[in-house]
């Protein structure tokens, strides 16, 4: 009896701990209720600091030209997204590879070989969908999922070891060489046509941008390994999605 009093007792003494730094709020990306274990400061705490890291493994381009374009349509996507609570961060990578990904905070990086063959519907198609997962706050629910409260909060404060930001990086660079669940990835293109429509984008872009990544992976065959498709839905798929979208939204 003691026991299983002691084991009572020490569950509830973890659950309160677990769910002491816990809000649940309405995310109106995903339309639902959500458990978020960090608030929007702490977010973005974690991306700056993600950031840094990234920055020192990847090219970064302070080219003017590339980051007006950028920052022109992807700030304009940012001002009539659903996480309107964020300072938006557009980085130009240096990479012929026709990839872009996101981190928490409004961090977000397009390579040069994208930008160079998108026309500016096709990439505020892109940038849209990576708006689109920071919104539904898909890699903060990953990292949550990952990592747990208190080393998320040690990575924000800056008091994490080595190791536990090396656990951090390893989530997201997951995400990066991975990308997400087949159901983020839907409801990041759904997101991204709500966005291009609000911001005065043609959503066929997307599906434009998505045909050239098909003749992309036609023309290199096995090669062809790209985060906005490698875990991803099929294509064909994909524009099937955003079509019905499209026309369920005119």
């Amino acid at each position: 009896m003691l026991s299983r009093l002691k084991d009572k007792f020490i569950f509830i003494i973890l659950f309160v701990l677990f769910f002491a730094g816990c809000v649940t709020v309405y995310n109106p990306a995903t339309g639902k209720n959500e458990i978020i274990l960090i608030n929007t400061d702490s977010e973005v705490s974690l991306g700056r600091n993600l950031d840094m890291q990234l920055r020192k493994k990847l090219k970064i381009l302070d080219d003017p030209d590339r980051l007006w374009r950028l920052n022109h349509i992807g700030n304009k996507l940012a001002s009539v997204s659903d996480r309107r609570d964020l300072v938006y961060h557009f980085r130009v990578v240096k990479d012929k590879e026709l990839n872009a990904f996101a981190i928490p905070g409004g961090f977000i990086y397009v390579n040069s070989g994208l930008m160079d063959i998108a026309n500016d519907d096709e990439l505020a198609g892109v940038l849209g969908h990576e708006i689109g997962h920071i919104a539904a706050r898909h890699s903060v629910k990953r990292l949550q999922a990952s990592l747990g409260y208190q080393l998320i909060m040690g990575i924000v404060s800056g008091v994490a070891d080595q190791q536990g930001l090396f656990n951090v990086m390893d989530v997201i660079f997951d995400v990066i060489n991975l990308g997400y669940s087949r159901k983020d990835e839907l409801l990041a293109d759904s997101l991204a046509v709500r966005y291009i429509k609000r911001a005065g984008f043609n959503p066929y872009g997307l599906i434009t941008f998505f045909e050239k990544l098909k003749k992309e992976k036609e023309l290199k065959g096995a090669d062809f390994n790209l985060v906005f498709l490698s875990s991803h839905p099929p294509i064909e798929e994909r524009i099937k999605q955003i079509e019905k979208e499209i026309m369920s939204n005119p």
